[in-house]
This record gives C-alpha cells, sequence and structure tokens, in this order.
C-alpha cells in the first residue's frame, strides 16, 4: 500500500542526514519527491561531503516513489523561484513540503558569543533560518491551491526541552529554536487554507556526518558506545522519515497544527519503527537518564 501515491513534495536539504531519510521514506509511501541541495556528483557544497541529491533521488525510486533531483541553493530567491515553477508545470500541486535545511556545520559549540567567528555564525542563520523562509515564500502559493498541504520544519529539540535547556551556543540556541516558532506561526497562516505545519525534531540521529565523527557505520553502529555510552538511544535518518510519512498520509494530521513534535513521541502515536524494529524515545531518555547521571541504558527508551 502507498498511501501517498501522485503526492507530490519538496524534501529541501535532502541531501543526506535527516532529509534523506525523510525523502526515501516519503518515496516508500508512494510520493513524487524533488530533491533538493546543494551537492551534486560534479559540484560540492562547503560542507565538502560525498552525499548527493542524485543518491537520495535513486533512494527515493528504489523504495518505490519517484525522485528528481535538483540543486538549488535556498538562498538564493531565484533558483528557489525556479523550483517552484518547474514543480507546478510538471506536477500542477505540492501537497508536502519539508524544510530540513540546518547548517550544524558553522556550529561553535561551548564558545560565548564574545569567542565565536561572528561570520561564521551570521553563515549558520541565515542558513539555517532565511532557507526556510525563502523556501515557504514562493512555495506555499502552490501548497495552499488546495486544502491538505503539509509543512515540516526540522530542528533539534522539541520545544519543551528546549525552553529548559541552553543548547550550547547562543547562535545555535537562537537558531533551533526560531524554527520551532516558524512551525507554529506558518500554522496560523495555513489554517484558513486548510492546510498544516508543524515543527519535528528526531532524536540523536545517525547521520553520515555522525557515524564518520564516532568512526563508524551503521552496520556496527553500537561500536561508538564505547566512545559514548549514552549513542545506544540514537536513531536512524529513516525513524524521522518515517514520522513525516505517516503524518502526511493522516487524513486528521490538522489536529497537530503548530506543535512541536519528536520522532519518538510520534512512533508511539502511529505504530512504527525504526529499521531494527524499535522505538527509540530520545528526548525522554536524555533527560531521564543522561540527565540523572544514571549509567546507559536504553531499556524501557528503545
Amino acid at each position: 500500500m502507498q498511501p501517498l501515491k501522485n503526492q507530490v513534495a519538496i524534501v529541501a536539504g535532502g541531501t543526506r542526514g535527516a532529509g534523506r531519510g525523510i525523502a526515501t521514506e516519503l518515496g516508500a509511501a508512494g510520493a513524487i519527491v524533488y530533491v533538493t541541495g546543494r551537492s551534486t556528483h560534479t559540484q560540492r557544497s562547503e560542507y565538502d561531503r560525498p552525499e548527493t541529491i542524485e543518491e537520495t533521488a535513486a533512494l527515493v525510486t528504489q523504495a518505490g516513489g519517484q525522485g528528481i533531483a535538483v540543486q538549488v541553493d535556498h538562498l538564493d530567491p531565484e533558483q528557489v523561484r525556479s523550483l517552484i515553477t518547474r514543480v507546478e508545470q510538471e506536477q500542477g500541486q505540492l501537497d508536502i513540503l519539508v524544510n530540513d535545511i540546518g547548517a550544524e556545520h558553522f556550529a561553535e559549540f561551548d564558545k560565548p558569543i564574545w569567542e565565536i567567528d561572528l561570520e561564521r555564525g551570521l553563515r549558520l542563520l541565515r542558513l539555517a533560518i532565511d532557507t526556510h523562509l525563502i523556501t515557504s515564500h514562493f512555495a506555499l502559493p502552490l501548497l495552499i491551491q488546495k486544502p491538505g498541504g503539509f509543512v515540516v520544519e526540522l530542528t533539534d529539540g522539541t520545544a519543551d526541552y528546549n525552553k529548559g535547556h541552553y543548547r550550547q551556543a547562543v547562535i545555535y540556541d537562537l537558531a533551533k529554536n526560531a524554527i520551532i516558532r516558524m512551525a507554529w506561526a506558518l500554522a496560523q497562516e495555513l489554517q484558513p487554507h486548510g492546510c498544516t505545519a508543524v515543527c519535528l525534531t528526531p532524536g540523536w540521529l545517525r547521520s553520515e556526518m555522525m557515524l564518520d565523527h564516532f568512526g563508524v557505520d551503521e552496520a556496527n553502529w553500537q561500536d561508538a558506545t564505547d566512545k559514548e555510552p549514552h549513542f545506544i538511544i540514537s536513531e536512524t535518518p529513516h525513524f524521522v522519515g518515517r514520522a513525516v510519512a505517516h503524518l502526511a498520509g493522516d487524513p486528521e494530521v490538522a489536529r497537530w497544527n503548530g506543535q512541536s513534535l519528536s520522532s519518538g513521541q510520534l512512533a508511539k502515536v502511529y505504530g512504527f519503527t525504526d529499521l531494527d524494529g524499535s522505538q527509540p524515545d530520545a528526548w525522554r531518555y536524555i533527560q531521564e537518564v543522561t540527565e540523572m547521571g544514571k549509567p546507559a541504558d536504553a531499556t524501557g527508551y528503545r
């Protein structure tokens, strides 16, 4: 069964990480997915990573959908305008918009604002916030042409967690909390059109960059717990991808309008699992185990 067959999605920032997982799972649900980003097989972004939008688009198609790779710098309004024009000409509709562009690459953690590289910090803000605003500005007129349109704003941390936790740097804290508020504000503007916006966070994501950081891959990721025992609560990008697919396929998704949600929370509601059959609830684990100084033990949390 493909509940999203003939649905058209844009995953902005679909090159790697959560964006790749989301695009792939939307494909598995039958969607036509435009995968956008800057890294292609011939050109890399400043992340200088090997993952490409073409690879993600191929994964979408392999999963059962239709993946279409489009190189877009979402800080360039004209490139975003051209993307939406193309989607409208080719499909005549837009049902799902996922704003997943981030800028963790530029984050300087555990430094006060007066010690950071200011240019680097402001670049993070532009990539993490401006890209989302620019994309929504051009995409939402197409999305609201019929009721049922769905927007997902990706961030790091739930509203409940972030309001009581400093996220290790002023710039990063501001960027991730701005997205939570952005989703809430978008929800107010979309509701009269019968459309929905939510904010969504994965837990501790086993992205390509995180696996590289620990010197492991997906096959032996548990070896990383030798360095960081609490990595036992981590999840694949497919987990948050399945969260998005289930939300997009929910005829009552409007009940979540404007809310801050997590992959672990939604797994309990919709019954989906990660690739290993588990349901990691990272944000509850962090507060109840990690922050309480307890030994790493995911029992009861996945």
